[in-house]
């Protein structure tokens, strides 16, 4: 899930990650928005407030929606960053490294988000949208940019056309083609509503522990795929030789 890459990913691969992924940021978006009515998986309605901000010259306000933006930007800039490094060093480590930083800050944010809140609600947003950013990152060098997971525009997009060409391409292997994606697509947007579900739910009576609760299933996937990957490499190695 985590360390196939390349020709290495199937369809398998890709649905897994983007329903444990899509599931977090699910819960990330709902949480973020009930706790500080911002958005924290995502930039473009920041995009469109801070150019409002500026015409009005609240330029204070519009420098804080800038902010939203470059925190996004900078957690997939340190993401890819740390995965170019990582790489050269251990392979096996360069989704993992990410992932965990994630998780640690969705930790953080669960514990001391309350206070956040109170001393200055916009750093916790500050907080998420890094940690989205480095996931959006994250996801995107694994699949080859074939999994996006932090929000939905595109994929409604991309839904729709493939959905309409489904009228026109009848070949099997078009169609087997269009299938896959159209089921990733699918995943990826179930799952993110889903984990809105939950965080709805979970916030109203534990509030930001709820993003404990999000940082606790990307440990999870790690441990999990981690797992498997040894299991399946044992029984490569336990295979008789011919």
């Amino acid at each position: 899930m985590f360390k196939h890459k390349g020709h290495e990913r199937t369809l398998k691969h890709n649905l897994r990650i983007a329903s444990l992924l899509s599931f977090v940021a699910g819960i990330v978006n709902v949480a973020g928005l009930l706790a500080v009515q911002r958005l924290t998986t995502n930039v473009t309605g920041h995009f469109a407030f801070f150019v409002d901000e500026v015409f009005k010259l609240n330029f204070w306000e519009g420098f804080i929606y800038f902010l939203f933006v470059f925190f996004f930007f900078l957690g997939s800039f340190v993401s890819n960053l740390m995965i170019e490094i990582i790489s050269r060093k251990n392979d096996n480590l360069i989704y993992i490294i990410p992932t965990i930083i994630e998780s640690l800050i969705l930790f953080t944010v669960a514990i001391f988000g309350e206070l956040l809140i109170a001393r200055n609600p916009n750093l916790l947003a500050f907080a998420l949208l890094f940690a989205m950013g480095l996931q959006n990152a994250l996801v995107t060098s694994i699949s080859n940019a074939t999994v996006r997971t932090t929000h939905l525009t595109g994929l409604f997009t991309d839904l729709g056309i493939e959905l309409s060409q489904l009228f026109f391409y009848k070949l099997k292997e078009q169609r087997d083609k269009l299938y896959s994606s159209i089921k990733l697509r699918m995943t990826i947007i179930s799952f993110f509503f889903l984990g809105g579900l939950m965080g709805g739910i979970f916030f109203s009576s534990i509030k930001l522990y709820v993003l404990a609760i999000a940082g606790g299933i990307l440990i999870i996937g790690i441990i999990y795929d981690d797992l498997k990957l040894m299991v399946t490499q044992q029984g490569i190695q336990d295979l008789p030789e011919e």
